[in-house]
């Protein structure tokens, strides 16, 4: 086969959207055209929105919208994701620019497009190196609370332009502190506070009582109404204005070279961020299609999706779920659906640039604080208060991180909280004598079941995790202290089976803790050692001290080779 030839075959597989593309079929044509003019009406409104929840101009949302649409459709895995800018991304894009920028709209553009570049590169040099794993790095519980620290960050920095006035804060506090003081001083603008609390209503209660009608798309087109008729704008109503014409063309930002340290900080957050979210949310819609998901193809997609963002004017992208399952509900089959949206987009700031102009501001901070509030999930967390304290306690720290400290941190606070919340399992992890319970075969629990029998001078000792430098002494002391009684023991079994690796560090500690208990006249033996660390202790030397007599292959035999040489007889656990 020719070179070409073999290029021409694995094009599919470099870029999904040339292989989706061949393999389309005609009958879905009517369902993505139908499903893409009906996201267009959500993609406009929220895209403007998250903008300027990112401190920025609002086409720059369109703009991000248009690009990221057509880069996923030809570099993404999925049909039906649905990628664009993201509620969840604009405090942390907002944090990364704002202190940068000065006040200046252009320099913040260009921060935020590099901003794009960088996550796009992030996410593709990691899907290269094989890392899409790094999704796993936030726990549940953490998410939770981040998303909740979240949710409260939005909504409190929204607040002021639902009710028409402007605060000059930073950070949670401050800006609540910065509201009241607004309040109090009579800045609120009564006609933008009607504008913005009638949307909140509207959309949450179209969403709740008439899902099938565009909620956001209602409430948009009922507030553009209002300003002509009630003319909003000369009652200290801001508005939109009117929108630049045309695209901007293919642009690389410029950045001072020492602002790149920390945009990159923020690249790396947003960058975990959006393919956490992006893996969730394409696992949820793959099991509904039958598709498998692909961590790597998916950073690659989004990798792309954002390079294309950054390289007009855009800013950093993720999944939505809301519009994913907006679409998905529109009959949408292929990423064609995503394509009629960004044309349509392109149409309308071509043709129709005027069209939202008296779109007012506290409408966009309806849509914003509307979006934040799905955001948090309360629900989740009392589940975690009632089941597990020590997970919501993890929950509530990376809540009060992102709430006292700032998005960015807080994000970083959330991964370390996960981190650390594996390394103490495996540090303290479950360990237990076993003993023998009548009418259950094999060897139990004895805080489970406290009526089990043990044999005399047998202690029968597990320790739920890999043995390693970090609770190698944890597991020293648990034995030495078995080792003591009272009664002291003859023999104490280790059942190995959960025991997956054992370290340099854990083996001369196993080295030295036989030689203590042989010198008190108890033997260390261990019963269903894996394969593979059976071979690490005999590589480490270990098993030239140990007595090979006495690594049993079960529990059984080992019990069985311990009655035989006392005699033996099973009792109750003491």
């Amino acid at each position: 086969m020719t070179a070409v030839g073999r290029g021409m075959r694995a094009l599919p597989r470099l870029v999904p959207g040339v292989g989706q593309a061949a393999s389309y079929r005609r009958a879905w044509l009517v369902r993505d055209l139908v499903a893409g003019t009906v996201l267009t009406t959500l993609l406009v409104p929220q895209g403007m929105a998250y903008a300027e929840l990112a401190g920025l101009p609002p086409i720059t949302g369109l703009y991000a919208t248009i690009m990221c649409l057509l880069g996923y459709a030809a570099f993404g895995p999925s049909r039906v994701l649905v990628l664009g800018p993201d509620s969840s991304l604009g405090p942390m894009i907002a944090a990364a620019v704002v202190p940068l920028a000065g006040g200046d709209p252009a320099r913040a553009v260009a921060l935020a497009s590099m901003l794009a570049l960088m996550v796009g590169a992030v996410m593709i040099l990691a899907a290269v190196a094989g890392l899409g794993f790094v999704a796993d790095l936030i726990s549940k519980p953490t998410m939770v609370g981040y998303l909740n620290g979240l949710a409260l960050t939005i909504v409190v920095g929204q607040l002021p332009k639902l009710l028409g006035f402007k605060v000059e804060a930073d950070g949670l506090l401050a800006e609540c502190a910065a509201l009241v003081r607004g309040l109090a001083e009579g800045e609120a603008v009564l006609a933008a506070a009607a504008v913005g609390v009638t949307g909140i209503v509207l959309i949450v209660v179209l969403q709740r009582w008439l899902p099938k009608v565009p909620a956001v798309l209602t409430m948009v087109v009922l507030a553009i109404a209002a300003t002509a008729v009630l003319d909003l704008g000369e009652h200290g109503v801001s508005l939109v204005g009117r929108l630049p014409r045309g695209f901007p063309p293919l642009t690389f930002p410029h950045v001072r070279l020492d602002d790149l340290g920390t945009l990159f900080a923020g690249a790396l957050g947003i960058a975990l961020v959006s393919l956490a979210d992006t893996i969730s949310t394409a696992l949820a819609f793959g099991a509904r299609t039958g598709q498998e998901v692909r961590g790597d193809r998916e950073m690659v997609g989004i990798g792309a999706a954002n390079l294309a963002a950054g390289l007009f004017q855009g800013f950093p992208v993720s999944t939505s779920g809301s519009r994913t399952a907006v679409a998905a509900r529109s009959g949408a089959r292929t990423q064609l659906t995503g394509l009629v949206g960004a044309i349509l987009i392109i149409l309308m700031i071509v043709l129709l640039p005027g069209l939202f102009r008296n779109l007012p501001q506290p409408a966009l901070a309806a849509v914003v604080i509307t979006a934040a509030w799905s955001l948090a999930d309360l629900p989740a967390t009392a589940r975690l208060f009632r089941l597990r304290r020590t997970e919501f306690a993890l929950s509530l720290a990376a809540f009060l991180g992102v709430a006292l400290l700032g998005v960015l941190p807080g994000i970083a606070v959330a991964v370390g909280l996960s981190i650390l919340n594996v390394f103490r399992r495996a540090w303290w992890p479950y360990e237990t004598v076993l003993g023998r319970t009548e009418g259950l075969p094999g060897y139990h629990d004895v805080r489970s079941h406290p009526a089990a029998e043990q044999l005399p001078g047998l202690v029968i000792y597990r320790f739920d995790a890999p043995l390693f430098f970090a609770n190698a002494r944890t597991f020293r002391a648990a034995v030495t202290r078995l080792a003591s009684g009272p009664p002291p023991p003859a023999w104490i079994v280790i059942a190995a089976e959960p025991m997956t690796d054992v370290d340099t560090t854990a083996a001369d500690m196993l080295r030295q803790l036989h030689g203590e208990l042989d010198a008190k006249g108890v033997t260390l033996a261990f019963a269903e050692l894996k394969d593979p660390v059976r071979d690490r202790l005999e590589r480490y030397g270990l098993l030239d001290r140990l007595d090979a007599r006495r690594l049993f292959p079960t529990l059984d035999a080992a019990v069985d080779t311990y009655r035989t040489l006392t005699g033996a007889r099973w009792s109750a656990f003491p």
